[in-house]
């Protein structure tokens, strides 16, 4: 396998390729066969969801295979355009093209799907499936990139376990700096709770009006990606020190993480397309 960089001015990016010797080619894998590995591996019918989610696979193509995949955050119209031109055959994406809900082919929309059209580019898209799966999903893994292993659920979205907790012991300050260094950005701290944390908790993305359920779960920190302002009041009135290390940075674990999943399982090529919004 060969690692390299590139950095694009505005959009860093990190390709991975398989270098084969030719002996053991990668098995073929069609656009339906991996779809419905997805489905299944993802629990796609099974996670509930916000209606504009739409998980599962968004757009189909006339690829006969595919042996190369772009992942990212979001179905922007920079990354629809990085993918296309990486000469991927699979957009794979956290959150995907029809937040919007249903809208005229028009403005934003249709440049996006003439990107897509034009470079035979399909679209595949999780949402909660890919934030909650116990091993690729954005909560457990970035809990194990900070040292701490899953060891129950908390919170709750139409009757499944939204987050993750588990048990480490170090000061707030010391978390609030190993999460610095993780993401890779400045965490704002709301120091609500016990000084030393043990029990902490994750839902990534825009989760801080799951201060409450952390607090009923009995958790000393809790680490979202971003909250409203009465959200800092939940934290300090509550007796817990709410993290927030922005939308994005939280996020970009689950795409990498089933992306690598899919490169051992089937010899698919990947890259992740960085397009960090600073929220």
């Amino acid at each position: 396998m060969q690692i390299f960089h590139r950095n694009i001015p505005g959009l860093s990016t990190v390709v991975i390729h398989n270098c084969g010797t030719g002996r053991n080619p990668a098995p073929r894998v069609t656009p339906s066969e991996l779809t419905e590995y997805l489905d299944d591996y993802l629990r796609i019918c099974e996670v509930p969801d916000y209606a504009g989610a739409l998980n599962g696979l968004q757009l189909d193509t006339g690829r006969g295979e595919v042996r190369r995949i772009a992942v990212a955050v979001d179905a922007a119209q920079a990354v629809v355009e990085r993918a296309a031109a990486s000469g991927a055959d699979l957009l794979l994406v956290h959150h995907g093209l029809f937040w919007d809900g249903s809208q005229p082919v028009t403005g934003r929309r249709y440049r996006r799907l003439r990107a897509l059209f034009h470079a035979d580019l399909a679209v595949y898209s999780a949402h909660l499936p890919l934030d909650v799966h116990p091993e690729v999903g954005n909560n457990a893994v970035l809990a194990r990139a900070l040292g701490m292993e899953p060891r129950g659920t908390f919170a709750d979205y139409k009757g499944w376990p939204l987050g993750v907790w588990g048990e480490l012991d170090l000061r707030r300050e010391a978390l609030c700096a190993r999460l610095d260094e993780v993401l890779g950005v400045r965490v704002k701290l709301v120091p609500g709770g016990p000084e030393r944390v043990r029990r902490m908790g994750i839902i990534t993305g825009g989760a801080g009006s799951m201060v409450g359920a952390a607090a009923a779960a009995g958790l000393d920190a809790f680490i979202t990606g971003e909250g409203a302002h009465h959200n800092y009041f939940d934290a300090e009135e509550g007796g817990v020190n709410l993290f927030l290390g922005g939308h994005y940075a939280t996020e970009t674990w689950g795409v990498k993480a089933l992306a690598r999943h899919l490169e051992e399982k089937f010899g698919i090529a990947w890259e992740f397309i960085d397009h960090p919004t600073g929220l």
